[in-house]
């Protein structure tokens, strides 16, 4: 038995392995020290293996799932080993001791889950695949709980933003690849001639050109993923539908830094609560939760795309019983989208097959509802259709199933009666014969006096005749008639001619039944997977309803706009809102105040300055997540809002260290800003909050300084620029696009009071006193930092302050101040001097010329 699950250990690498031994998957070695502490469970040994005990545990078989769940989610992988034949068998093959035969059928991983309770139902799980080939890379990404299959051509720039929309539970690259992957695999899996042959093969095509045009890097990630799904499902490649080709630039980029800071779909610690998702999400079924989380990722670029998303959440927005009466028939129906992929991965069930029953009916109706709506927006008219066409499918579900199916196949019962006349007999010979059991326990009772008498049913004895133990006497006789079968502490076990025969035919038919019944259950299963590419086609479409319906629920709950789009880049937006905030000021009682922002050619650079705490970041982020949503085809939190597409986005708001990069907090600052300034274009969207605060004084003024110059000038993209070095207000007297507001505060008897508003201009100072006292400082720590501020301000009047002498800068030349600070007067006249050919004398007089200088120049100071 070692030998042979050591070289099931092997095949499965490092992978840990349940090894399927009777009623229990047992784990052995470090195996099994791994899974005891992951699970909880005990560790024990038995027999020895090279002198040694042998470390085992185990877990019941019809528990594993739950064991499964918290593998996985602990980042292992797991190899399911199962016996191929049954004890039986083994003995007729290879004699009374021989080894049952195992093999691998399975290996669970996190990106390869299917089972319902392994998954959240609100949540895609993609895995995906790096490919690289001729300096190109591509990513192909899967959900084989759905089979939705994407292709993504990407950059090496991008992948990172690609990587981070997904948010991939596994990523699988070639060994030797730089990628960010958490599994390697042969390159041999990862070529594009063997990939675009693998992709043939799996859709039954000749060419895949109807499928797009695909490059050798597509090619690469889209076989390599291919092969690694064939490797974990052993054979049993699950539902994959055709792949649709996308470019990174069909969608908003967002990279990952960004996605953090705006918490799109999750907070900075990894919730779901607290998100932008979160407080739009009033999707009704997993699917369109998926969906609406794909979209927020993703914001489109195309703009009639977006105006047909628009176009159907109007309608829902506008008929409020309409999209009351949506929401109700989808709330009725079942994910039949991973139900399809749990049957096409050979784990499905008659209950599965149920919910597609039930959830194409489902979307027959509702498409007739849809269908029949006048002047309908040209999104709905292509959706309708899809939830149609299934007729045949839903007539053979509907007369072979029973209403309500057991999850588990294995016990029988749900192949309904009237739909096979050979199952029904065979049903009435096992019910007859169970009344003909129920008849001869009476007969018995009768027979021997014995009124506590019963008959069994147990796997190992089948039917038996069970009585006490002090009673068991006269049935020991060996003229009983009763054949005596087992003694236990207070029973004692029979059998009798009478039972044996009328067992035999309750177990044959049973058994005949369930065979009948499991061949159906595939008939069944190979009739729905024929029909599953449009089965798929009709889960998008509920998803899609769902998400347009959803959407119009939260825009009317919380008075949202429907954005309009422009051709120019312009940020025009009336009374906006972050929707995150508002809700959760709305759950303590306290209203959000709003505000506008408008950004174009005469004010593409908003430069905001104002107190902590007064809503600098808040007003910041609520802007982006507008655009977000707008592109996402969402009605956005405003009374009002005309924008110009967003190419990009990227937000530098908060930082914190990042020890496993070896980078601090304001290295991690620079290198975000240093990418904002190198891809940010004309037509992106840029928030940046206290740029340049992670060092000093006078480096992060100069940094911040720099950074608002190259925006304003050379990325000229629209920007949010908020920041406490008030010293940045001198640039609007050069920069004709930048634009100085601030968030309002006021101190009322001696309290400072944030008011949230936005008002036109700098503000007139940053409250950081009065800030630090609503903090709860001390009130003598506060009184000595009014002391000292006083000395440093009485400092500044007499210097002009920190941004002294950047008047006279030349905007926008960082070269010609180079060549200045190189023509210093102290160090001209430093290198002038012939230190050898000086007398004591001489030295001593240079030496006060320079003092001289150094107080002129101000470097004395």
């Amino acid at each position: 038995m070692m030998a042979q699950y050591h070289a099931l250990k092997a095949e499965a690498q490092d992978c840990l392995l349940f090894y399927r031994m009777g009623d229990f998957f047992e784990l052995f070695f470090d195996d099994a020290r791994i899974a005891a502490q992951v699970l909880d469970i005990a560790l024990t040994a038995r027999g020895e293996h090279a002198g040694e005990k042998v470390p085992m545990c185990g877990v019941p078989v019809h528990a594993a799932t739950a064991y499964l769940q918290r593998l996985i989610k602990a980042g292992h992988r797991v190899a399911i080993a199962e016996q191929t034949e049954t004890p039986d068998a083994a003995r007729k093959a290879r004699g009374s001791k021989a080894l049952v035969n195992r093999a691998i059928v399975r290996v669970v991983t996190a990106g390869t889950l299917t089972e319902e309770a392994l998954l959240d139902a609100r949540a895609a799980n993609w895995c995906v695949a790096v490919g690289e080939a001729g300096g190109e890379i591509a990513l192909a990404a899967a959900d084989v709980s759905t089979g939705r299959f994407e292709v993504i051509a990407c950059d090496a720039a991008g992948l990172g933003a690609e990587l981070a929309r997904l948010a991939a539970a596994e990523v699988v690259a070639a060994d030797g690849s730089d990628a960010p992957a958490t599994v390697w695999r042969p390159r041999a899996d990862f070529d594009s001639a063997a990939g675009e042959a693998r992709l043939k093969r799996l859709f039954g095509v000749a060419t895949l050109d109807g499928f797009g045009t695909f490059g050798r890097a597509a090619l690469a990630a889209a076989g390599g993923l291919v092969a690694y799904l064939d490797h974990t499902a052993k054979g049993q490649l699950p539902f994959l539908r055709p792949p649709v080709l996308l470019a990174a630039r069909e969608a908003m980029a967002i990279d990952a830094a960004t996605r953090e800071s705006l918490e799109l779909t999750a907070t900075q610690s990894g919730a779901r609560k607290g998100s932008l998702l979160d407080a739009v999400d009033r999707t009704v079924t997993g699917a369109g939760a998926r969906l609406l989380a794909a979209d927020i990722g993703a914001p489109l670029m195309a703009r009639a795309a977006i105006e047909a998303r628009l176009a159907l959440v109007a309608l829902f927005h506008d008929d409020a019983a309409l999209r009351d009466r949506v929401r109700a028939a989808l709330r009725a129906l079942p994910d039949i989208g991973r139900a399809l992929g749990r049957l096409a991965a050979g784990r499905g069930g008659p209950r599965d097959l149920a919910q597609l029953r039930d959830g194409l009916d489902g979307a027959w109706a509702l498409g007739d509802r849809l269908g029949a709506i006048d002047a309908a927006p040209a999104l709905l008219a292509d959706l309708a259709p899809r939830l149609r066409g299934h007729g045949a499918l839903i007539d053979l579900l509907k007369r072979a199933l029973v209403p309500a199916p057991p999850i588990e196949a294995s016990d029988g019962g749900y192949i309904a009666a009237g739909y096979d006349a050979a199952l029904d007999a065979l049903r009435d010979t096992g019910s007859g014969g169970r009344r003909a059991i129920a008849a001869l326990e009476a007969t018995f009772r009768d027979r021997t006096g014995i009124a506590t008498l019963k008959i069994r049913h147990n796997g190992v004895l089948g039917y038996h005749i069970e009585v006490p133990a002090k009673a068991a006497d006269p049935l020991m006789r060996a003229d009983s008639g009763f054949t005596h079968r087992q003694t236990l502490a207070g029973v004692v076990r029979f059998n009798a001619p009478e039972l044996h025969d009328v067992a035999t035919s309750v177990t044959q038919a049973g058994a005949h039944a369930l065979a009948a019944e499991a061949a159906h259950l595939e008939e069944l299963t190979a009739a729905a997977l024929a029909c599953r590419d449009a089965i798929a086609a009709t889960a998008d479409a509920l998803a899609r309803i769902d998400v347009a319906a959803a959407l119009a629920e939260r825009a009317v709950e919380g008075a949202w706009a429907r954005p309009a789009f422009a051709d120019t880049p312009c940020f025009e937006v009336r009374d906006g809102r972050h929707p995150v905030v508002e809700a959760a000021l709305a759950r303590s009682g306290d209203r959000f105040v709003a505000n506008d922002c408008v950004l174009g050619d005469r004010s593409r650079l908003w430069l905001v300055t104002g107190p902590n705490m007064g809503g600098k970041s808040t007003f910041l982020r609520q802007n982006a997540l507008i655009a977000v949503l707008a592109q996402a085809g969402s009605y956005v939190p405003a009374a009002a809002a005309r924008l110009g597409l967003v190419d990009r986005l990227f937000s530098r708001v908060g930082a914190s260290d990042n020890l496993a990069r070896g980078r601090s907090t304001f290295m991690v600052e620079m290198v975000e800003t240093a990418a904002i300034l190198a891809q940010a274009t004309p037509d992106s969207f840029v928030i940046l909050d206290e740029v340049g605060r992670g060092t000093s004084t006078y480096d992060g003024l100069a940094i911040a300084w720099a950074v608002v110059e190259a925006i304003h000038e050379d990325n000229r993209c629209r920007c949010l620029f908020a920041t406490h070095y008030h010293e940045l207000t001198r640039l609007a007297e050069r920069c004709d696009a930048l634009s100085l507001h601030h968030v309002r505060a006021r101190e009322w008897k001696g309290e400072l009071v944030l008011l949230h508003e936005l008002a036109d201009g700098p503000a007139d100072r940053s409250y950081g006193l009065a800030v630090a006292r609503l903090a709860g400082m001390p009130p003598a720590t506060v009184q000595r930092a009014k002391a000292v501020l006083a000395k440093l301000e009485a400092g500044r009047a007499k210097t002009g302050g920190l941004a002294a002498g950047l008047d006279d800068l030349p905007l926008f030349a960082a070269a010609a101040q180079a060549e200045e600070e190189a023509c210093d007067a102290i160090r001209a006249e430093v290198e002038a001097i012939d230190v050898d050919a000086l007398t004591p004398r001489e030295a001593l007089d240079t030496l006060y010329r320079l003092k001289a200088l150094a107080r002129e120049t101000g470097a004395e100071g």
